[in-house]
């Protein structure tokens, strides 16, 4: 047999396994045959078992490629489930502000000069979210994703209550210790005399009356 007679032969015996309902049987069945049937040299058999392999291959991804996702698709299932009803942000700051009798303007004020409403922003001293709670401040207030917006706020707004309790419901002292934290407020007794402090409590005051 030559190589075009056994290229025709491939090409019906492919027709026929893809209408086979065992398609892997069909073409160990006709490889049997092609070696009790022909005298083949063995670089051609070793062609001929090359190329059944490759239509077993290829059957194979035919039949399982569809029910196969893609990275892009998995991802994007993810992240639809993840922001399945997400609540939205208005209402988590609005929700928190009521709850702990905090003015929601300032809250807002707060959250636009920590990280101008980016819930993943960080940094570089590693404070996080959207109130840019340190890991310390947020594990002491039973923050478990610090990345969440819900539990970001709740608990940013929660230490600003504290800190205006602390401090005779002074805004400008709140804010300085919620900066700098409340050892550095005690210790000068006021405002820190820090240019990051002073230029904070300042800026998110103005918007706060703004």
């Amino acid at each position: 047999m030559n190589i075009d007679s056994l290229n025709k032969l491939m090409e019906m015996q492919a027709m026929r396994t893809l209408g086979s309902e065992n398609p892997e049987k069909s073409s160990q069945n006709f490889f049997q045959l092609m070696q009790q049937s022909m005298d083949v040299n063995p670089n051609l058999l070793g062609s001929v078992a090359s190329l059944v392999e490759q239509h077993k291959l290829q059957n194979a991804l035919s039949t399982q490629i569809p029910n196969i996702q893609s990275p892009i698709e998995t991802t994007a299932q993810a992240i639809h489930i993840k922001s399945k009803n997400p609540q939205p942000l208005d209402q988590i700051i609005k929700t928190a502000a009521e709850q702990y009798q905090v003015p929601e303007k300032l809250v807002r004020s707060v959250i636009q000069h920590e990280s101008n409403y980016n819930p993943d922003a960080v940094s570089h001293a590693g404070a996080s979210g959207l109130m840019q709670l340190m890991p310390g401040t947020a594990k002491w207030l039973g923050v478990k994703n610090i990345f969440d917006p819900a539990e970001n706020v709740n608990a940013g707004v929660k230490y600003l209550r504290d800190m205006l309790n602390k401090y005779n419901q002074d805004p400008k002292l709140a804010l300085a210790a919620y900066n700098a934290g409340p050892g550095n407020v005690d210790k000068y007794n006021g405002i820190p005399p820090f240019k990051e402090t002073t230029n904070y409590v300042r800026k998110v005051m103005d918007t706060y009356l703004s």
